[in-house]
């Protein structure tokens, strides 16, 4: 499912503008709008860093912000369970980062049936967006992109590699790899994807996955790992074998640990995503009327290098600051 940008987002002035209005208007409400913001866990660098967006904007229009995530990725029971617990409790509206397409469609069509204003963020559903249905997504096309030219430049355009943590149910890291391999293949005809391996969010589990896969092609020259798990787990198998800087490493998806992997080497490179302004911006729809604001928004993931870790631009995609704009 791709999306583009059907109109033009509101700049800063006119967001600071539509803020001071309806601030007042929230202030007066009996009752503020409650705003369920369900990520796809807890404790992880790009949630937490949902969650502060998400509070930053809530507070300029006076929502009540109620955050409850499961506690692992691959939980798509606990998650269903809470978006039920959302329409019972009479939630006006929810932000949710779905843990897996296809099993998170049914309790968000039940939860739009029930009035309930929801936006979706960091991966889409294959759903149609409409009043009371908005995506404020990752560009996965454009990341696949951007880590098939890095993979392609630091092995010079020539190398065998494997994909790992593929998860066969998200749609978006598929539309990813797809993009990664047609970006590899236009761009660097000398470079050869020889396995892909599917994922777990379980660290031990993602090292053995890296394990498997190095024992099975010693020749390996790279790695794309598609999940912060699957990167983590890439760097003790690497560690593990003697391999570390000799297997070049590109992930997806960022952390506090995985930066500091980039800084000392171990890891090439990661894609960011900006799930701070996914936050930030899915609250910001919800304090316009329904309809009135672009039902699809994509947002550019940044390359992570060792060189660029610390600059401006990187910075607030590694860290949790609560009382800041995107």
């Amino acid at each position: 499912m791709m999306f583009t940008l059907r109109q033009r987002w509101p700049g800063r002035a006119s967001f600071l503008f539509l803020a001071g209005a309806l601030t007042p208007l929230a202030g007066c409400r009996a009752h503020p709008m409650r705003v369920a913001v369900i990520p796809q866990t807890t404790a992880v660098t790009i949630w937490e860093a949902e969650h502060a967006g998400a509070e930053f904007a809530a507070n300029h229009f006076g929502f009540k912000v109620y955050w409850n995530a499961p506690t692992s990725e691959d939980d798509t029971q606990q998650q269903a369970e809470l978006i039920d617990r959302v329409v019972k409790q009479k939630y006006s509206a929810m932000i949710l980062a779905p843990d897996q397409a296809v099993a998170m469609m049914a309790p968000v069509q039940r939860a739009i049936e029930k009035g309930v204003r929801t936006v979706i963020v960091a991966a889409p559903l294959n759903l149609p967006p409409g009043p009371n249905l908005t995506y404020i997504v990752n560009d996965d096309l454009a990341s696949g992109r951007i880590a098939a030219m890095r993979m392609g430049q630091i092995l010079n355009g020539h190398g065998r590699i494997a994909i790992l943590g593929v998860p066969p149910q998200s749609l978006s890291t598929l539309a990813m790899v797809h993009s990664f391999e047609t970006t590899l293949e236009k761009n660097f005809p000398g470079i050869s994807v020889t396995e892909r391996r599917f994922g777990t969010h379980n660290l031990t589990g993602a090292e053995q996955i890296a394990e498997d896969a190095l024992d099975e092609d010693p020749q390996l020259d790279g790695l794309f790992t598609v999940s912060s798990a699957a990167t983590g787990g890439a760097y003790e198998a690497l560690r593990a074998h003697g391999l570390l800087g000799k297997v070049k490493v590109v992930g997806f998806e960022q952390s506090v640990e995985l930066a500091n992997l980039l800084r000392n080497g171990s890891i090439d490179s990661l894609v960011a995503i900006n799930t701070y302004e996914m936050g930030y911006r899915a609250m910001e729809s919800l304090a316009a009327p329904p309809g009135s604001q672009p039902s699809e928004i994509l947002l550019q993931p940044t390359l992570l290098t060792s060189a660029n870790l610390d600059s401006a631009e990187a910075r607030p995609l590694m860290s949790v600051d609560w009382s800041r704009e995107p």
